[in-house]
């Protein structure tokens, strides 16, 4: 007998909810024209991914209206089930104050020493998930 993975493709609202269980992913970005990775918090808001940043590199690219990425994942290596969950979009730093005193007030703490004042906002335009469940245990 073999077990095999059975693999979900997620839609739209799949993703979003599983993002929401979450706090640490991944933002994509290009940095000094190469491409750049860095961990950090988020929240998802309105179906925006919501990152705080203390300004740097990942501060500039979203000052320019640019296109990145941003991943987050919840994998079980030894029972080989979990989710990994893509967004694509463009990447806006929030200078409303409204809207800066909604995503402040229900923040997580930062992980790291020092301030974080800025807060980006990726819009969600293309958004990717796949979920990998329980094996089916299949005769060979």
């Amino acid at each position: 007998m073999a077990n095999r993975q059975q693999l979900e493709v997620l839609d739209r609202e799949q993703c979003l909810g599983l993002l929401r269980t979450v706090r640490v992913g991944r933002l994509v970005f290009v940095e000094d024209a190469l491409p750049a990775v860095q961990p950090v918090n988020f929240r998802v808001k309105r179906d925006h991914v919501v990152i705080r940043v203390a300004g740097g590199a990942k501060l500039a690219a979203a000052t320019g209206n640019t296109v990145v990425a941003f991943q987050a994942d919840e994998l079980d290596p030894d029972l080989r089930i979990g989710w990994s969950v893509t967004v694509v979009g463009h990447a806006n730093l929030i200078t409303d104050v409204a809207e800066l005193v909604d995503v402040s007030g229900t923040w997580l703490e930062p992980w790291v020493d020092g301030r974080r004042d800025h807060f980006i906002r990726i819009e969600v335009e293309k958004v990717t998930g796949r979920r990998l469940r329980e094996p089916v245990t299949t005769t060979a």
